[in-house]
């Protein structure tokens, strides 16, 4: 039976999204480039806009969209990165039927500007098979749902079980015992913490994990949600603390892709890795089962290890959509179990959304990661995910990034950070 994803009832921000716009200050993503095109059944031609740029997402998705018998499909895939700049711009301009998106607070935005279809009447069918949090996390503002969960991933620090064998190392449970573990890495050659920030979101899972370490899921979630100040001196020792683990990080971090940073860990020249379970993507098949992780460790008694990063990917109908009855057959494809199972066997970064999904099939990595998910008292979806779209990427991407490039100055930076988002949580 697969793990179910625990939920709080805090975990979807609801509220005062409806008025808010994202600056679309890049081009449409585009549709010049029709990808590879499959089925054929009597619901026409279904086109499904993707941000599985990388190899082994993309040839998931293909492989899974293959098995769609009922219309012909046709997948555009866009750069990742690329794909989230231009979201706005491309749901406004002609997307495609069925868009690649994100559960939570992304979807919900969206659904508020009426750029996707209400699927409550897909839920009907496929409801049975999710959980109630996966649910939540697929619902608008207004009660109903406009999104297909498809897979998940948690967040933590990822390691090779042979090198810290080889070296002795043990998993830390705090952060004093992180940091000794990272000066021993130093001492024994190795470049203690992989780090990449060039694309701009990695370095958010690090401040996402030591702010709710050090304050709470609560505080996180408020921050997120424009509720508390930058300037708070809560925040500040968050910066503070990370500045103090930076010596530890990989340098010239600007100019790495998460992907060079994972494979330094392939490698074994890097000694641990934040990062999301697509890792794995990064190592050889053969060399899968030497990946193992621990969450990271506490730092506030007070919360603990209660909090992870657990960002749920999947798919939703734009509102411009040509064949949304198309469409639809398409999300319950999607939906099914079948189709996960599938997904979860060529990604070895991701698990199944849907309860009745077979997990007997599960690398020992992917159990670990279900493990630690079932076990977590609250998940939040990542920090882009959790605030409001323009604030993720025109405040805090270019912020993290100043910080990362000038990690001393941290109190002008959360000055600059709070003034800003008082503009736009207005």
């Amino acid at each position: 039976m697969a793990q179910q994803l625990p939920i709080s009832r805090r975990h979807v921000l609801l509220g005062a999204a409806a008025a808010f716009g994202v600056p679309a200050v890049l081009t449409g993503c585009g549709s010049d480039d029709p990808g590879p095109a499959s089925g054929g059944g009597g619901l026409g031609t279904v086109t499904i806009g993707s941000n599985a740029s990388d190899e082994i997402p993309k040839k998931t998705l293909e492989t899974v969209v293959g098995g769609f018998k009922q219309a012909t499909t046709k997948i555009n895939t866009v750069d990742h990165n690329t794909f989230q700049e231009n979201i706005n711009r491309y749901l406004r301009g002609t997307p495609e039927d069925v868009f690649t998106w994100f559960a939570g607070y992304r979807m919900q935005f969206f659904a508020e500007q009426g750029l996707a279809v209400d699927i409550s009447d897909v839920w009907r069918e496929i409801g049975g098979d999710y959980t109630q949090a996966f649910k939540d996390q697929s619902t608008g503002t207004d009660g109903k749902q406009y999104f297909v969960p498809f897979t998940y991933y948690p967040w933590a620090v990822f390691y090779r079980k042979s090198l810290w064998r080889e070296k002795g190392y043990e998993p830390p449970a705090t952060l004093d015992e992180l940091t000794a573990l990272a000066r021993k890495m130093r001492a024994d050659g190795l470049i203690p913490i992989a780090f990449a920030d060039k694309d701009g979101w990695p370095a958010m899972g690090t401040f996402d994990i030591l702010n709710m370490r050090m304050n709470g899921y609560d505080f996180h979630v408020s921050l997120m949600g424009g509720k508390e100040s930058w300037t708070d001196p809560r925040v500040r020792q968050v910066f503070d603390t990370w500045r103090g683990l930076m010596e530890f990080h990989q340098p010239a971090a600007l100019g790495r892709t998460w992907q060079e940073a994972g494979q330094s860990l392939a490698q074994k020249k890097t000694g641990m890795y934040l990062l999301g379970m697509f890792v794995a993507q990064q190592f050889p098949e053969a060399d899968r089962d030497d990946l193992d992780f621990f969450t990271f460790p506490e730092i506030n008694p007070t919360y603990g290890t209660d909090s992870i990063d657990a960002p749920i990917d999947g798919y939703m109908i734009s509102a411009k959509a040509r064949n949304v009855d198309g469409a639809k057959a398409l999300l319950k494809h999607f939906a099914q179990a079948s189709s996960q199972n599938v997904a979860t066997k060529l990604d070895p970064g991701v698990l199944a959304a849907s309860s009745e999904a077979d997990t007997s099939g599960y690398s020992a990595l992917q159990k670990r990661g279900a493990e630690l998910v079932s076990k977590a008292t609250h998940i939040a979806q990542f920090l882009d995910r959790d605030t409001r779209p323009d604030f993720a990427s025109t405040v805090m991407i270019p912020s993290l990034q100043s910080f990362v490039g000038e990690p001393d100055e941290i109190d002008s930076l959360l000055a600059s950070i709070e003034k800003q988002k008082a503009n736009i949580f207005r």
